[in-house]
């Protein structure tokens, strides 16, 4: 019935708090609702579709005859980050999350990465990426040294100035990281994030790069590639997959040439898997809490998404969902644990039908292994049943 699936993740367009958000200090997060109530949506593709269906919303309303099937997906693994998130969109469930470090990493892990790369480090403590550059960037400048800090999400970061530490240098650098930090310590992800700029103007630029732990188990990409199937992959899949399951891949440097590369795919490859992630919702939005910027994002999403839902074929089916929630009205700069909606949509898809609160966000990974005749996933409900 498909030959082609293409799964857009708007990274962190969450949409509302899990029945567990008090146990990461999440209650009361609604990263969509709170945008919405805030800052006027205008995103009538997407309403068309459902989404205010899926999630009641102000000022985006439910249709009589949405286009789309619609619904939420509630995240099993622990965790509100992008691997953990992208794994189980993919059929992968985690028993336990990565490990996470509120008072900086320890000394011993940091005198290691020092030795490594033969000099000391600045920083060592949870911080806004930004907010961290714009306190150290100026000692980075006179010093060399790289600016290391973390989050509420199992990633160890490092920034430098491109002029200061040249974007390869950096990366050797963040390798370094990966085996004392990754493949000792059991961390997610080591993250590059390069900057450049004077003081108090700042940028950090596209070459950011995720050097992140191969997936624990099987997943969907896994299996489709064992049997022959073309998995594509845009923005940072790639990275979060560390490379495996993917036939091609494709780094973005916004959202907007993430969609123009879609649309490019699109007409270049008519079976597989296309799958996308867009990513400025989460970085330059929601760990910002800029909430009019978000709301803004999400209008330029719904804009193109209007130009690509006509380029779909008979057997083309199109979802749209997220990883995880940032709400950028709360205090927090870090990720929120929330639900994410579900949009499914091409020309056999059955419209107008809700898909409920699907309990695993690894429902959309066992649909997907049904529509592309691979095994049966370790986790997740296929849905394909209730759209066709």
């Amino acid at each position: 019935m498909f030959r082609r699936a293409i799964v857009i993740v708007l990274d962190s367009v969450g949409a509302g708090e899990l029945p567990d958000a008090a146990l990461y200090g999440d209650e009361g997060s609604h990263t969509l609702g709170h945008i919405a109530e805030r800052s006027a949506l205008d995103v009538p593709t997407l309403a068309a579709l459902g989404l205010g269906c899926a999630v009641p919303l102000h000022g985006v309303p439910c249709p009589t005859s949405p286009r789309a099937s619609f619904g939420l997906m509630a995240e099993r693994s622990a965790g509100k980050d992008s691997v953990t998130g992208h794994w189980e969109l993919m059929g992968l469930v985690l028993d336990r999350a990565f490990p996470t470090f509120p008072g900086g990493f320890p000394a011993g892990m940091i005198e290691a990465f020092e030795r490594r790369i033969g000099r000391p480090v600045l920083g060592n403590v949870v911080a806004s990426g930004t907010a961290i550059i714009d306190q150290l960037g100026p000692r980075h400048l006179e010093s060399g040294d790289p600016i290391v800090y973390t989050s509420a999400d199992s990633v160890f970061q490092i920034a430098a100035h491109e002029e200061i530490v040249p974007v390869p240098l950096l990366y050797e650098w963040c390798r370094a990281a990966y085996e004392i930090a990754v493949d000792g310590a059991g961390i997610g992800r080591v993250i590059a994030r390069p900057f450049v700029g004077t003081p108090g103007r700042f940028t950090r630029t596209a070459n950011r790069h995720d050097f992140a732990m191969p997936p624990r188990g099987e997943t969907l990409l896994d299996a489709m590639i064992e049997r022959g199937h073309h998995v594509t992959a845009i923005g940072k899949i790639g990275d979060l997959f560390a490379g495996r399951g993917i036939t091609e891949s494709f780094p973005t440097t916004s959202d907007a040439h993430g969609m123009e590369l879609l649309e490019a795919r699109m007409v270049a490859r008519d079976a597989g898997l296309v799958f996308v992630n867009l990513v400025d919702f989460d970085t330059l939005y929601g760990h910002r809490n800029d909430v009019p910027g978000y709301a803004r994002n999400l209008e330029r999403f719904d804009a193109r998404l209007a130009g690509v839902l006509p380029l779909l074929r008979e057997d083309d089916l199109l979802v749209i969902t997220a990883d995880h929630g940032n709400d950028p009205a709360t205090p927090s700069t870090d990720h929120s644990r929330e639900h994410v909606p579900v949009l499914v949509t091409g020309p056999r898809v059955k419209a107008g039908r809700s898909l409920g609160t699907r309990t695993s966000f690894a429902d959309l990974g066992q649909t997907l292994a049904e529509v592309f005749g691979v095994p049966a996933l370790r986790h997740g409900v296929s849905f394909l049943r209730e759209i066709v």
